[in-house]
């Protein structure tokens, strides 16, 4: 784990003396490199993960949740069924 957190560390670093090697100078161009960075490397673990956008995650939601109301009713149905034959 330590080895890992010294990894992505030791990525920072190196970008960040890269900006600083092209001239870089203003804070604005630097924090706005740096949210890149963080953006594009959060981006490539999302990727690996296999993670659905957000898009893809309402969509899904909704579908779990029509499921969810279909199955409810049937249920019901099937209660109702069952005491009118008793």
């Amino acid at each position: 784990m330590y080895i890992l957190n010294m990894k992505n560390s030791k990525f920072i670093i190196d970008k960040v003396a890269k900006l600083f090697e092209q001239g870089i100078i203003s804070s604005k161009d630097l924090s706005s490199e740096l949210l890149n960075i963080l953006r594009s490397k959060r981006d490539e673990i999302v990727f690996k993960m296999k993670l659905t956008s957000k898009d893809e995650f309402e969509i899904l939601s909704r579908r779990v949740e029509n499921l969810e109301n279909k199955v409810k009713k049937f249920e019901l149905k099937s209660k109702t069924k069952k005491v009118k034959k008793s």
